[in-house]
């Protein structure tokens, strides 16, 4: 149970940080962490299949949530701009 509330609080905070590299898609603190968490759980089932799941769990949650929300970001970011033409 400790390690699933680290893991998301990682993956949220990954998120974030996502959120201030890609200023242009962020989507705003709370909805940056909702992206991170999402983006995690993903992003750490992909890096699992590829036998990269393992290591340092805060770490590992920082990255998989980072990437995965960024990759989220973008993804939603471009739908939301092409929505609002």
């Amino acid at each position: 149970m400790t390690a699933t509330i680290v893991s998301l609080i990682c993956c949220a905070i990954g998120g974030n940080l996502g959120g201030l590299v890609l200023k242009k898609f962020s989507l705003g603190p709370l909805w940056n962490s909702v992206v991170g968490i999402v983006g995690g759980g993903i992003g750490g089932q992909v890096l699992g299949m590829f036998g990269l799941g393992g290591g340092n769990e805060i770490v590992g949650g920082l990255a998989s949530g980072g990437v995965g929300g960024m990759v989220l970001m973008v993804i939603v970011g471009l739908i939301k701009k092409a929505m609002s033409k």
